[in-house]
């Protein structure tokens, strides 16, 4: 089976201690690498203002992931984690290799059609570029 990656994105109150995120932080990497994935990146966007309202808040704290595994269990057991947790308000997984693997094909067939299409050459001085685009020339 090969492997997939999904963006994880969860919220958290705003009002939690920067102890306590990087607790839930630690705790999703551990029950990522128990049930064989890998979080290959963590960021800490911060403190932002929602578009609307959750659990009558204005703000929260967003944290990124990136994960790679071969099983969706990982990603059950990581939502189930979030679940629980008393700091995040909110969580969403997107799967994104699929697309990745759609741009990657979307790129080799642009390059493999511009390597077909034949080149535009320059003329040289005083020579005509082609039929059409003649010199004028005067006659008596």
């Amino acid at each position: 089976m090969e492997e997939r990656q999904y963006d994880l994105i969860f919220i958290c109150r705003p009002d939690t201690p920067e102890a306590d995120i990087d607790k839930v932080v630690t705790t999703l990497e551990h029950a990522a690498t128990e049930k064989g994935g890998k979080i290959e990146k963590t960021e800490k966007w911060g403190r932002k203002r929602m578009a609307y309202r959750v659990q009558r808040l204005r703000e929260g704290f967003y944290v990124y992931m990136v994960v790679r595994s071969a099983h969706g269990e990982v990603v059950k057991e990581l939502e189930r984690r979030l679940k629980v947790a008393d700091a995040v308000m909110k969580y969403l997984t997107v799967r994104v290799d699929e697309e990745l693997k759609r741009q990657e094909k979307l790129k080799r067939h642009r390059e493999k059609r511009a390597a077909r299409r034949p080149r535009k050459t320059a003329a040289a001085p005083g020579v005509p570029a082609g039929p059409g685009s003649e010199q004028a020339t005067a006659t008596p």
